[in-house]
């Protein structure tokens, strides 16, 4: 990254106690330390975000007790003190009002996925983004790994040809026993259609499937049609789906995506075969991505190869070959991208929302249309729905 005058203060909220996500924010946005956490509400539960906010050795002052309070509050100390941006990683119902809040009182927003609770809030969502002229990024981690901006590049330059099919996948047995019942806190409110919306496995891992094959191809969906099941009893979201889709291309497609699959871990794959080439990643091993053409040998390109990788993957990769990279690091990558844009927008030349290099409020409308759109696709029977 380009040197600075200072680090950026971050702010979040969720990521308290019992939590998972929060933590891997904080941990990602630390890593090239160009980042410090310094104001949060890390619960809907007071003593939880003092305990919180105690275990990172932040100021008690700046440990609040509701989003409204923050925003209000960081919004009155001096702009030499003031957080610059949040992150908002608390269930999906909640991002909305969050972001909304944040983004008026003049802060950059980083969001977790789905970007909110349904397609009208989405909508609202980018128009105000758009008013505001301010940073607002998705988390969409999986498009930080350096192989994944790799394979983009083969399909930017059109190295691959014209997209024929697309297998992407996302089994895990994350929901394979009813969690929710014995307490579990990541679970209770992904089963709960009033706190995730009407897709359970759709947008926690749907989601991903979606931005990532996107992202890879630059081949957007024009249609899907869907099937969705649901397998343990007194649960009402869906657990497992299989979905059809179209390209723009002409090209076809398969997504399939699961939290019932038995003994699957977090299995997110990704195969895209083109008319000149095919490519094939899993992020469960990302530090590899296998290369193939018509009447040659497979090769395995393998991170931290600058000789063999393109620029935007070398410019992403942090340690030699040989030493693997991860989820954290990706995580990281996408922060990296985000204080870029939020230093540019502070030295008065902001980036234009095209130039950015990570998931943005479109991505997250985006998501929110193919949950709607899929979930409609089922009501009707499974019915081609557009994407357009």
């Amino acid at each position: 990254m380009q040197p600075w005058k200072r680090k950026l203060r971050m702010g979040m909220l969720g990521g308290g106690q019992g939590a998972f996500i929060g933590g891997v924010h904080r941990t990602a946005a630390a890593l090239d330390g160009q980042i410090e956490l310094v104001a949060g509400c890390f619960s809907r539960d007071p003593e939880n975000t003092r305990q919180t906010g105690a275990q990172l050795y932040l100021d008690p002052a700046r440990c609040y007790d509701s989003y409204e309070e923050m925003a209000t509050a960081e919004a009155k100390l001096p702009a030499d003190q003031r957080i610059d941006f949040v992150s908002v990683v608390t269930p999906n119902v909640s991002h909305f009002a969050i972001a909304q809040t944040f983004l008026k009182a003049g802060f950059h927003v980083v969001c977790e996925k789905p970007m909110t609770f349904n397609l009208e809030e989405a909508d609202q969502l980018c128009q105000l983004v758009e008013q505001t002229n301010l940073v607002f990024a998705l988390m969409h981690n999986y498009t930080g790994h350096p192989l994944v901006r790799h394979a983009r590049n083969l399909f930017q330059n059109h190295e691959m040809g014209t997209v024929r099919k697309v297998v992407v996948e996302y089994l895990q047995d994350f929901l394979m026993v009813p969690h929710e019942k014995l307490g579990h806190k990541q679970v209770i409110w992904r089963v709960d259609p009033t706190q995730a919306g009407v897709g359970g496995t759709l947008g926690d891992v749907g989601t991903h499937c979606v931005n990532l094959l996107e992202y890879v191809t630059g081949d957007p969906i024009t249609e899907l049609c869907a099937d969705k099941s649901t397998f343990l009893p007194d649960r009402v979201l869906d657990e497992d789906v299989n979905v059809l889709l179209r390209f723009a291309s002409g090209g076809k497609g398969v997504l399939t995506i699961s939290q019932v699959a038995t003994g699957e871990e977090n299995g997110l794959r990704l195969r895209v075969y083109g008319s000149e080439g095919a490519v094939l990643w899993g992020q469960e091993e990302p530090n590899k991505l296998d290369l193939l053409r018509y009447g040659q040998p497979r090769q395995t390109l393998t991170r931290g190869r600058g000789e063999f990788l393109s620029e935007s993957a070398s410019a992403c990769t942090r340690i030699p070959a040989g030493h693997p990279e991860g989820y954290l690091e990706a995580f990281a990558t996408i922060y990296c991208g985000i204080t870029e844009a939020i230093r540019a927008h502070l030295d008065g030349q902001p980036l234009k929302t095209e130039q950015y290099n990570f998931p943005t409020v479109y991505d997250g409308r985006r998501g929110l249309q193919f949950i709607t759109q899929a979930v409609e696709s089922c009501a009707q029977g499974s019915v081609w729905m557009p994407m357009t």
